[in-house]
């Protein structure tokens, strides 16, 4: 009997790499899937995915992915049964996953309730400072220019202004001197404003060296809770990652089983099922790590965890969704071998990082033993400026992590995109810089260490264009089969059926 058949038509309400990878979970467990789209993705790669897809708004985000009522419309006529919102647009709105259950459908994620707890940063310090959960000295009260100054001197600096709402890093700001307290709070008053509704803000003692690790945990709604170990998340940059990996080269075994029962005692005290992730800032000198906050959603960089735990977390946020119980027991979990992720976005790294649009002219994806790809886009795609600007991202794991290095510098060596800028080679020399291979790169190491990085001389475009073109009739989506967790098992490259990327046939 298949359990979450009740979930079919699943409504992925997300575009991009992450529906891509959605929906292929939910066909791998026999379900059928709807695909939303804007304007600017008619030709999109999850659009040609999904057994059905459906025009809801222009393209700009706010019109159609954020638009709540085109959504749930979306939903009720395709006959879908469940939403799975992805990351970003409104899979942290507790007010959308209330709506979703009062139309009867089945919400892919943790209850609203641990949504909203976990949500609001303020609330969620003073919540686990009641659960004891370690946390850094902080200030969550009246948020009146007054108060917060007053608080301010007694935090000490550096300190974090950061938004009560949301998360990503938007709405943060970082303050070395009193006297430039009243303009960041002004920044970010307004950014939290504009970004999620909502101008309440926060203050936080700011760790300069720190390293973040986050805490994979998942649960069922019978109460069962495990976590899936570390994900170290410190390459950052503008408080957003860019590279993650997993174990941490920072964490040993008894501080991951410390790390691992606190961030249980976290998502317990709000009750949670379904997949998240609690983050924490670690002193690597002390061992001391402190209460970030928690993302109650899938995480971009959960490929990691998957391919060194084995395990499949969007299929088990959809079990668990269907009401089914975790079969996961703590003792049987374990890692497996070294994984690094690197996002990869359509930016200059050159020049501040700034989003890049264009036409994707030529994409080669690349391929091969412990190299996993989760895409979003395909050639002859425009890349829109109303969307965030990563484009996939690639997952290799190796028996060891020096392995697992190599492999990533062959995989984005191997990658061929043209037409729109990335950050491709910015992420190279990441990879080879000394810090990085021994594991000492902390949060704001990109900023302090490489703000005036530059590329290298580029061939002229012709030239690449044609490297390109003569490569195309090799075939670079070949599927290894040797090993357990290998290349694309989570991916629809894996599948046997007709689809193919930028085709409707």
């Amino acid at each position: 009997m298949n359990r979450v058949a009740p979930l079919s038509p699943l409504l992925v309400a997300n575009r991009g790499e992450i529906a891509v990878r959605i929906i292929s979970a939910a066909r791998a467990l026999g379900l059928e899937t709807v695909a939303i789209y804007s304007e600017a993705d008619a030709e999109a790669p999850h659009v040609q995915l999904g057994d059905q897809a459906l025009l809801i708004g222009p393209a700009e985000a706010q019109a159609s992915y954020l638009n709540q009522a085109a959504v749930l419309k979306a939903a009720k006529g395709s006959g879908a049964k469940a939403i799975h919102p992805g990351y970003g647009f409104l899979a942290e709105n507790a007010e959308f996953a209330e709506a979703v259950q009062a139309a009867g459908f089945v919400w892919v994620g943790p209850n609203p309730q641990a949504m909203r707890a976990m949500g609001d940063k303020a609330g969620a310090r003073a919540l686990m400072e009641t659960a004891k959960v370690p946390m850094l000295p902080g200030y969550q009260g009246p948020d009146d220019d007054k108060s917060l100054a007053k608080a301010a001197q007694e935090i000490g600096y550096p300190l974090l202004v950061k938004a009560a709402a949301g998360g990503g890093g938007v709405g943060m700001r970082v303050v070395e001197r009193a006297k430039d307290l009243p303009v960041a709070i002004e920044a970010a008053r307004s950014t939290a404003q504009t970004a999620f509704g909502d101008g309440r803000l926060l203050l936080e003692k700011y760790l300069p060296r720190a390293h973040h690790v986050e805490i994979q945990v998942l649960g069922d709604q019978q109460g069962n809770l495990v976590h899936l170990f570390e994900r170290e998340c410190s390459v950052q940059r503008r408080h957003q990652k860019i590279i993650e990996e997993s174990p941490s080269p920072n964490v040993d075994s008894a501080l991951r089983q410390r790390m691992g029962a606190v961030a249980l005692k976290a998502a317990s005290a709000v009750n949670y099922s379904n997949a998240g992730t609690v983050e924490f800032l670690l002193e690597p000198e002390s061992g001391e790590f402190y209460f970030l906050e928690m993302n109650t959603r899938l995480q971009v960089e959960h490929p990691v965890t998957e391919y060194v735990t084995g395990v499949d977390i969007v299929q088990w946020q959809l079990r668990v969704a269907a009401g089914e119980t975790l079969d996961l027991k703590q003792d049987d979990l374990g890692q497996n071998g070294h994984s690094i992720e690197c996002r990869i976005y359509a930016e200059d790294a050159a020049n501040g990082f700034l989003p890049q649009t264009g036409q994707v002219h030529v994409l080669k994806l690349p391929a091969g033993k412990g190299i996993r790809v989760d895409a979003g886009i395909t050639a002859g795609q425009q890349v829109e400026a109303f969307y965030d600007p990563m484009l996939a991202k690639l997952i290799v794991h190796a028996p060891k992590r020096s392995e697992a290095i190599d492999r990533m510098q062959s995989a984005l060596k191997q990658l061929v995109l043209l037409g729109v800028t990335s950050n491709n080679n910015f992420l190279q020399f990441v990879l080879e810089q000394a810090a990085f291979v021994q594991g000492q790169v902390d949060t704001a190491w990109v900023e302090r260490e490489l703000s005036g990085w530059q590329a290298d001389e580029k061939a002229p475009i012709e030239v690449l264009i044609a490297a390109a073109l003569s490569t195309l009739d090799v075939a670079s989506h070949t599927v290894d089969q040797d090993q357990n967790m290998d290349s694309d098992r989570f991916s629809p490259w894996s599948r046997s059926d007709s689809f193919r990327m930028g085709s409707k046939s």
